[in-house]
This record gives structure tokens, sequence and C-alpha cells, in this order.
């Protein structure tokens, strides 16, 4: 099973709701489509996800404006791995196909 580690930017939607993301590097993205034709509603592709000492399971999502998947992080994850808005975070993905 393919496996990608990086490290990129926390950030905010800018919509009412108050979820955060990361956008996946456009190589990484390219990657996925490439390993996993066929995906499941929305375009999303389930995943594994670890960030410092939280590994969870949840899926990535094609995002047009960003050209790439985009990984919602919820606030239990942010706030274990004390992550805010604009910070830089190091995870390890792994699509579960």
């Amino acid at each position: 099973m393919a496996s990608f580690e990086f490290s990129t930017e926390l950030w905010l939607y800018s919509g009412k709701a108050r979820w955060y993301f990361v956008t996946l590097p456009h190589d990484i993205s390219d990657e996925i489509d490439d390993i996993v034709p066929k995906r499941a509603g929305f375009g999303s592709v389930p995943v594994e996800v670890t960030i410092g000492l939280s590994t969870w399971k949840t899926s990535v999502f094609p995002d047009r404006a960003a050209a790439s998947f985009v990984l919602p992080i919820k606030k239990p994850i942010r706030t274990k791995e004390s992550l805010t808005d604009g910070d830089i975070v190091t995870l390890r993905i792994t699509p579960l196909i």
C-alpha cells in the first residue's frame, strides 16, 4: 500500500462552517488519482492519516479551486496535536483501496 508523507499548511474554510483543512500537494493528488480510479461519493477517497501521535481513518475530497485533494482535520485532532490555522502540519496519508 502506498503511503505519502508531506508537510503543508492548515487552513480555515472561509464559509459559515468552521472547517479546517490541509491541501495535498499536486504530485501526491495525482498519484492518488492514478491508484484509486473509482471513487466514493463526491469523488472522495478513504484514507488513513497520521499526524503526530494521532492516527485515524477519514476521506480526502477533490477541490476544484485547488486542483487537488483536501483533507478535513476535525477539532479533536487539532486539539490533541495543538494545531491552529496557519500551522505547518506534517502528516502521513495512506489511501485505503
